[in-house]
């Protein structure tokens, strides 16, 4: 058997799980599905596109304060109940926006509250969980484990539209809802584990590596906040996230200004997830198991900066669109889990969820307050090209920087 591969013979449930919750959780749901319920807003309560998208930056808001008390739960009481308690409490949260009567004080509510129930869902959760079964493949099981965001959040996006079109946006607001409760939470409890050395020693005692996989050195998350190389990750995700979330949900509205149809236009912001984020995710996942992760990341995070250069010219042919897309994509479908992999490599496993959750807030914020930018500059303007060259700009500001991180560090457990 392949050095390291024998790994995903006990670890793959984990994988698994992690790519369903990881897909159908607070990331991608809120986020991909935005886009369908603009025009439903608009023609029912008069909204503008800047004041629907003030839901994200709520969303980041809660999430930032959310996600280091969630990596901190799940460091401390297990991955399984931070989860299995925030899927439900989630699910129930995105349905409450069914109940809007056109208050935006409702909405923003809504908003906050499905950041607070549902930051158990993030990455720095499921993906601790993942980590502890992998060491020689980490990086292409941190990569399936985060398929799902380009699966179901464009799967998602195609699903609600369907649902507005035969049902309404109310109906369509409970139908999202209900996907994590009905489909992710049954697949955590069956599956999700952290590895323990009793799991590791079953058959065939893999290799030594399998016993470094629960090793659970490293820094604290106080440790971490002393360490340069945390402020230069932070610095680094935070103008890609803007420059990656910025468009996402604006696409749908960007593709209609230039004069594609409606159809087009969600075919091609659904693009960006499948199969884009797909193949970025598993190809950046497997490179980093052979090469320097800041390398692989440098160069698969300048390319997406093509991509919004040829999105701002005036007579974009949908064959350019659609590649334009795929670039995109492939940022979108590396961010995550190159931060949980730098994390585990640069600060180890003792506090990764704690760590990691304090780094993903450098994120948050950018691909949170992104959308709300860009929709305010269109309404501003009547035009995105403007934040589309920003954003091309940004990709390369925190592409390179990750160049300085050095070589990986190596923890003894404690």
């Amino acid at each position: 058997m392949a050095v390291g591969y024998g790994e995903f013979r006990l670890g793959w449930k984990s994988v698994f799980a992690s790519a369903v919750g990881i897909g159908l959780g607070l990331s991608p749901l809120p986020f991909y599905t935005i886009g369908v319920f603009v025009a439903p807003f608009i023609n029912e309560f008069g909204w503008s596109v800047e004041q629907i998208m003030r839901g994200l930056p709520i969303l980041i808001i809660g999430a930032l304060i959310m996600s280091p008390v969630a990596g901190y739960l799940a460091d401390k009481y297990g991955v399984r109940k931070v989860v299995l308690t925030s899927i439900p409490l989630f699910s129930l949260s995105m349905m409450s926006f069914s109940l809007n009567n056109g208050s935006m004080v409702i909405y923003l509510l809504c908003w906050g509250s499905i950041a607070v129930t549902g930051a158990g869902t993030l990455p720095v959760t499921w993906t601790r969980a993942v980590n502890s079964w992998f060491i020689k493949r980490r990086g292409l099981a941190l990569g399936m484990s985060l398929i799902g965001t380009g699966l179901f959040g464009p799967l998602a996006k195609i699903y609600a539209a369907t649902l507005i079109e035969l049902f309404g946006w109310r109906f369509a607001y409970f139908g999202v809802g209900l996907l994590p409760l009905l489909i992710a939470f049954p697949i955590a409890w069956f599956l999700l584990h952290e590895a323990t050395n009793d799991d590791l020693n079953i058959k065939d005692s893999f290799t030594e590596a399998q016993s470094e996989t629960n090793n659970l050195g490293g820094m604290t998350a106080t440790q971490a906040l002393r360490d340069w190389r945390f402020w230069l990750l932070g610095f680094c995700f935070l103008p890609v996230s803007f420059a990656v979330g910025g468009p996402i949900p604006n696409l749908e509205q960007m593709f209609s200004t230039k004069g594609f149809s409606l159809a087009e236009a969600i075919a091609l912001a659904s693009f960006v997830g499948f199969p884009s984020v797909i193949i970025g995710r598993v190809l950046g996942g497997y490179l980093l198991d052979y090469f320097w992760a800041p390398a692989v990341a440098a160069i698969i995070l300048s390319l997406p900066a093509l991509s919004l250069f040829l999105m701002v010219q005036p007579d974009l042919s949908l064959v350019i669109a659609f590649f334009a897309m795929f670039l995109l994509g492939l940022a979108a479908g590396v961010e995550y889990d190159l931060m949980a992999y730098l994390v585990s490599r640069y600060f180890g496993q003792l506090n990764y969820s704690s760590i990691y959750g304090l780094l993903y807030g450098f994120f948050a914020i950018g691909s949170g307050f992104g959308p709300w930018v860009f929709a305010n500059s269109y309404s501003a303007t009547g035009s995105y090209d403007t934040m589309l060259k920003i954003s091309a700009v940004l990709f390369i500001v925190g592409a390179i920087p990750l160049l300085f991180l050095g070589k990986y560090r190596d923890f003894e457990a404690h």
